[in-house]
């Protein structure tokens, strides 16, 4: 286990991580460091946890902005449409036939 020395806001923390990740840990504390600068000099003075709170809250922001759109749906196979409608048809042929059946019983 490793342990990183960061700073986030002018705050020094110590944060633990797995062996192999501190330089990751390093950069996602640079967004946080710079989203929490971002948050203080907007919004003025706040608390460590209200700066925090706002500092998460723009990464949220930022993250939501690049989700991908939903895909259009695919037109529909028009072999499948075909069979779907011939097999429509003989559905109501059927339905047709059994109550012609009942009818006359």
């Amino acid at each position: 286990m490793a342990e990183v020395d960061l700073t986030i806001a002018g705050r020094p923390y110590r944060v633990a991580c797995r062996d192999g990740e501190e330089d990751s840990l390093r950069d996602a504390a640079a967004l946080v460091d710079a989203k929490s600068r971002e948050a203080l000099a907007g919004l003025g003075t706040m608390s460590e946890a209200r700066q925090l709170l706002f500092a998460s809250l723009l990464l949220a922001d930022q993250l939501v902005d690049q989700r991908p759109l939903p895909a259009e749906p695919a037109p529909p196979d028009p072999l499948l449409a075909e069979s779907v409608q011939a097999l429509a048809a003989r559905l109501e042929a059927l339905a047709v036939a059994l109550e012609s059946e009942g009818q006359s019983a």
